[in-house]
């Protein structure tokens, strides 16, 4: 980068009407550098638009339009290699390229500001910023569901107990387990595809508060940056930080799920389940027995998911006091937005590596079905004989009472027996002691059956596909 003309070692966006530098304490307490450096391409970006904006308005000519934008590419150049020097003054990303660009433009820098504030523009910037956050993080989302989807397909037929309570409910598909937790990722999807959409209106032109009184054409700007629209109201824009309290919560509520998919992973990778295993390259040892396999990978993205939901707590209680329009608390915005963002990733990349390389335990997934997980398709068997469900689900409660009072399976229980209890009970029973004939009566939509299953894996597909089209 070439210096067009050389300027004070301390560039300030503000300060004239002061007599005195702000103390050390409050520069240090001010600065949110290390924070928003990461918003200098949207910064950048932001600018080169606005200069284009600043000549249709007739505040710029083209020569003078064309040498703000080359330069802004420069700093961005810049910054990618990492020629960036900071100074003390530097409040923010914003000040940094601002005073990148008055070095080698000279008084033509300090125009670009014209009819612009720091309010717009960092909302303008965040917005950007975040539009490349939503895709990213529906990116990894769409992996994980794709390897939940693979692991799926892979394991088609295989039984394992369902449980509600944790405790044994009925038999179901091992893909039926997983697929449910890719359909709470699912939900997540569609919640970040409708943020992306509902937060797409460009606030910049909004001035300070009161909005720009020098002919900017925002719908112009709006469609130069990729927005669908502009924002209806200056002062509601400027002071708008809802849409990344939306982000927060919808980062929240993904590590919820993956925080509960990573409770069932290592609940079952115990020896006392023994259904899955994880690969060792997601799990670690213990520093004193040897012997120890510790699926330190799941619990990790167990406890981010704290972490994440107490930025939400964050981002609210910080903007729950606040006056109308921008207030300087709204720089911690960025810290719980950032954090958020960058701990789910995290999360997200561990989460798809565990359940890529995870061992379907087969064996022991069948071998943990029980007769007494039958019941409920016993009392079914019953209603099919015109047994009120009612009544059925009495009856048997008693075969089971019976059964464990002798120490049997309900499957061995009498006929006769069984027939003292409900007359409606027949040879047939024998057919519903089989738990693969059983799984497949649930074949209404979002049921454990195959041929739902399979539906299931079609819709998740399509999501993926279409997700892939939009990235």
């Amino acid at each position: 980068m070439t210096q067009e003309n050389s300027h004070s070692s301390s560039y300030q966006l503000w300060g004239g009407r002061f007599t005195e530098q702000p103390h050390q304490v409050l520069q240090e307490l001010n600065n949110s550098l290390s924070l928003d450096w990461r918003l200098y391409a949207d910064d950048l970006d932001a600018s080169k638009a606005y200069a284009e904006a600043l000549m249709r308005a007739g505040h710029l000519n083209a020569a003078e339009c064309d040498k703000l934008v080359k330069n802004l590419e420069l700093i961005r150049y810049d910054w990618i290699e990492q020629l960036v020097k900071f100074q003390a003054s530097d409040e923010d990303v914003h000040t940094v390229n601002e005073r990148l660009l008055v070095e080698l433009t000279g008084e033509l820098g300090q125009r670009l500001h014209t009819g612009r504030s720091r309010n717009d523009q960092v909302v303008t910037d965040l917005k950007l910023w975040l539009r490349k956050a939503i895709r990213e993080t529906l990116g990894r989302l769409s992996l994980l569901i794709s390897s939940m989807v693979e692991q799926s397909q892979s394991h088609l037929g295989v039984l394992m107990p369902g449980y509600t309570h944790l405790q044994r409910a009925q038999p179901i598909q091992f893909s039926h387990w997983l697929l449910s937790h890719a359909f709470a990722l699912r939900e997540d999807c569609l919640r970040l595809l409708e943020l992306r959409d509902r937060c797409n209106v460009l606030p910049l032109g909004s001035g300070a508060l009161a909005g720009n009184p020098l002919g900017i054409d925002r719908l112009w700007l709006a469609e130069r940056l990729g927005f669908a629209g502009v924002t209806g109201n200056s002062m509601h824009a400027v002071g708008d930080r809802d849409f990344v309290v939306d982000f927060i919560y919808c980062c929240s509520l993904v590590s919820m799920h993956m925080s509960r998919l990573a409770e069932d992973l290592i609940v079952y990778s115990t020896k006392e389940f023994d259904f899955i295993k994880i690969a060792d390259i997601f799990a670690s040892g213990s520093s004193l027995m040897p012997q120890k396999r510790n699926p330190d990978s799941l619990e990790l993205i167990r406890g981010i998911s704290g972490l994440i939901t107490s930025n939400l707590a964050g981002i609210m209680m910080t903007m729950k006091g606040t006056p109308s329009t921008y207030n300087k608390d709204f720089q911690f915005d960025k810290q719980y937005c950032f954090q958020a963002y960058d701990k789910l990733a995290q999360s997200l990349d561990v989460a798809i590596g565990v359940i890529e390389t995870m061992q379907v335990q087969r064996h022991q997934l069948e071998a943990a079905l029980s007769s007494d997980m039958l019941a409920t398709d016993w009392a079914y068997y019953l209603v099919r004989k015109g047994v009120p469900f009612r009544q059925a689900h009495h009856h048997i409660g008693r075969v089971v009472t019976l059964a464990e009072q002798r120490g049997v399976d309900i499957t061995e229980v009498p006929l006769g027996e069984l027939q003292q209890i409900c007359a409606a009970f027949g040879a047939d029973i024998a057919s519903v002691a089989d738990y693969g004939y059983n799984v497949q009566q649930y074949d209404a939509i979002g049921g454990t059956a195959t041929a739902s299953i399979v539906e299931q894996l079609r819709l998740l597909k399509n999501l993926v596909k279409q997700l892939g089209e939009q990235s």
